[in-house]
């Protein structure tokens, strides 16, 4: 969470130490911070699985303003008009698990304020964050393909605002419009480069450089320049262990790129912290922009 201006105060919220790098007071919540992980629902067998949609977070209607996902709005007004009249918007909360793989995809998920981290479980000790979603792209959408079922884990990674159409919907939309059908097959090709560059990453480069980029992505994604994260939580989307995550946010604090304590990060020198990540960081913004023939996140 990034810090408020000197002298403002927030509701509900208390100050803490001063951070000489940031200039401003932080803010801890007095009821205390999220929990790094989502309680169980009564009676599911996956220990993962938080309170959803369907166990009563609130949803309102979309409204059929210019959407402030990048897919939707690049969407001609009809077609755009037509998808939005099936959607709600709903709320995502920090660690929610919105879909596993083998599970069927009952929604399509459009954020446009929050992040959505695509896990792939090596085994009972591992795995690797592989895809990351903001307001440049969607969850779901192997629907597109005639694919019903996920094939991956999806976690919220930066709580927010997103757009939630039934997967029933998405279809009957999608078979009437040609330029949604466009869009999600460029978007597709899209994220299968940034899924062999993340392959790449993930072997050759250091986890300092590595975790460059992933604050860059998820800046990029949420336009925020600070955010709720636990060491934990990186060591397991960045597939290392939880020292060599502390060692690399002390290396990136200490050349002043970022503030970091209890779990909440700050990004105070975007263009430092750009030279310090790894090459991906960019190829992946260029493969955006060459994909979508837009301007990648920004």
């Amino acid at each position: 969470m990034a810090c408020p201006s000197p002298g403002v105060s927030r509701p509900g919220y208390e100050a803490t130490q001063r951070p000489r790098c940031l200039g401003a007071p932080t803010y801890r919540r007095r009821l205390g911070t999220a929990p790094r992980w989502p309680k169980s629902i009564p009676g599911s067998t996956n220990p993962w699985r938080p309170r959803c949609l369907e166990y009563g977070r609130t949803s309102v209607p979309a409204t059929l303003a210019p959407s402030a996902n990048r897919l939707l709005a690049a969407l001609p007004r009809q077609e755009h008009d037509r998808l939005l009249a099936h959607c709600d918007t709903v709320n995502l909360q920090f660690a929610e698990v919105l879909a596993e793989p083998g599970e069927p995809i009952r929604h399509v998920w459009f954020p446009t304020g929050s992040a959505i981290a695509q896990i792939r479980r090596i085994d009972a000790h591992a795995s690797l964050e592989v895809g990351l979603i903001g307001d440049e792209g969607a969850l779901g959408i192997p629907l597109a393909l005639d694919v019903t079922e996920s094939s991956l884990r999806a976690l919220v990674q930066a709580p927010g605002t997103a757009l939630r159409i039934p997967a029933s919907a998405f279809r009957r939309v999608l078979e009437e419009g040609p330029a949604l059908s466009r869009i999600l097959r460029q978007y597709i090709h899209v994220l299968m480069g940034q899924l062999a560059q993340t392959a790449g990453c993930t072997r050759f480069h250091l986890v300092e450089p590595r975790l460059a980029r992933w604050l860059l992505m998820t800046q990029d994604r949420t336009h925020s320049t600070g955010f709720h994260i636990t060491h934990e939580f990186l060591a397991q989307v960045l597939g290392v262990r939880r020292v060599g995550i502390t060692h690399a946010a002390s290396t990136l604090q200490q050349h002043q790129l970022i503030h970091y304590r209890r779990g909440d990060i700050a990004i105070v020198d975007r263009a430092g912290l750009e030279a310090a990540a790894c090459t991906c960081y960019a190829a992946d913004r260029l493969a955006y922009s060459r994909g979508m023939r837009g301007t990648p996140p920004s």
